[in-house]
């Protein structure tokens, strides 16, 4: 009996053994995984910058004197075209000050004609010693203040003038009128705190954003030129991001920069323009601006075959006998979906693409061949 149970025990050892060497039937296959050969393309990326938007001029209407709002000739919103009429102050007291004007001015002209007349009946009686030059002097001093007057009543009228054309308040440019905080009737004046509406060109359209000093350096040593200036000539067009995400249909040029960094941020500002047809763009929006970097050749990875240990950037490479190792790389930029690499992977390497998480260190796939087009038909830059 004690025989028997020897023999069974050593049976079954000897059977589980077998079967742990040799991978029997409760052994796992290798995973089956889509493998992909590191690619070689040229390939854009971007760098974006927060901006806000301004119409090319953007006024403040002001009245330059003071009065009764008469009339209002436009709606808030309008587009209005360079000297059309807008606002309209009661004028009735600019005419008074214009006539009384223009009645001192008569009165003072009367005067120097008198004067005048004065002095060419004395000239002839000086000249023939009949009076002495006293009084011929005396005449002329009032020709004199009678022409002093005249022309200071002339000025006086000139002004009494410009203050009646400033009740007729016209559009300086082409644009939108904004918003109009007062109605007819209102007591408006140049001492007022809010304009009568502002005016807003927005058929070029200024898109402002700052960079940081490490981003200004990069910036400057991504294009040739020994200036700043001759470095923007060569910034290809920047795109608009919208609020939306969408992307503005039409591109700009950077034009402008400022001469000094910020002292209170650190940064400085550049200026961008953009073509706004149809108006579409209005001051106070916000987007941002992208800056484009072409690579003519680049080693792309895609960031789906990818993952991180320790701010450090890793693939699963496949070596001999379909074994993957972990490889780590260090990369210049990144796209949307890829990682541009700088060290680490070669042209043609093959890495698994996804199911990342139930590999280990040396475990045996079965690669799955996943061709450039199809990966970037579905996954593209």
């Amino acid at each position: 009996m004690l025989y028997v149970l020897l023999i069974t025990t050593l049976g079954l050892q000897y059977g589980c053994g077998s079967s742990a060497a040799g991978g029997g039937y409760g052994a796992m296959p290798p995973p089956q995984l889509p493998v992909v050969a590191v690619i070689t393309s040229p390939v854009t990326t971007y760098r974006e910058f927060t901006a806000s938007l301004e119409g090319q001029v953007n006024v403040e209407i002001r009245p330059q004197v003071a009065g009764y709002l008469d009339k209002i000739y436009v709606d808030e919103g309008a587009y209005v075209k360079k000297g059309q009429l807008l606002f309209k102050i009661n004028d009735h007291v600019y005419n008074e000050q214009l006539a009384s004007a223009q009645s001192s001015l008569l009165a003072s002209q009367a005067n120097m004609l008198k004067a005048q007349i004065e002095v060419d009946r004395l000239t002839p009686l000086v000249q023939n010693n009949v009076i002495s030059d006293v009084q011929l002097k005396t005449a002329k001093s009032v020709y004199d203040a009678a022409k002093a007057s005249a022309d200071q009543a002339k000025a006086m009228v000139a002004n009494a003038q410009i203050n009646v054309g400033y009740t007729s308040i016209t559009a300086p440019a082409d644009g939108y009128i904004g918003k109009i905080p007062y109605k007819a009737g209102s007591l408006v004046g140049s001492g007022e705190a809010l304009p009568l509406t502002l005016l807003s060109d927005v058929s070029q359209m200024y898109a402002y954003f700052s960079m940081s000093e490490p981003d200004f350096i990069a910036f400057k040593n991504q294009f040739a030129g020994n200036t700043i200036e001759e470095k923007l000539k060569g910034v290809p067009e920047v795109e608009l991001v919208l609020a939306d995400n969408s992307v503005y249909a039409q591109k700009g040029k950077i034009g402008i920069v400022e001469g000094q960094f910020d002292k209170t941020t650190g940064a400085i500002s550049f200026r961008t323009t953009f073509p706004n047809p149809g108006g579409i763009l209005r001051t106070g929006n916000t987007g941002k601006i992208r800056i484009p970097k072409l690579y003519n050749q680049a080693l792309m990875v895609p960031q789906n075959a990818t993952f991180e240990i320790q701010d450090k950037v890793f693939v699963f490479l496949l070596q001999d006998s379909n074994k993957v190792v972990s490889k780590p790389f260090s990369y210049s930029g990144k796209t949307t979906n890829y990682y541009m690499v700088d060290k680490g992977l070669n042209a043609g390497d093959k890495i698994v693409y996804s199911g990342l998480g139930n590999l280990k260190e040396g475990m045996v796939i079965v690669p799955e061949a996943m061709s450039a087009d199809s990966l970037l038909k579905s996954t593209p830059f």
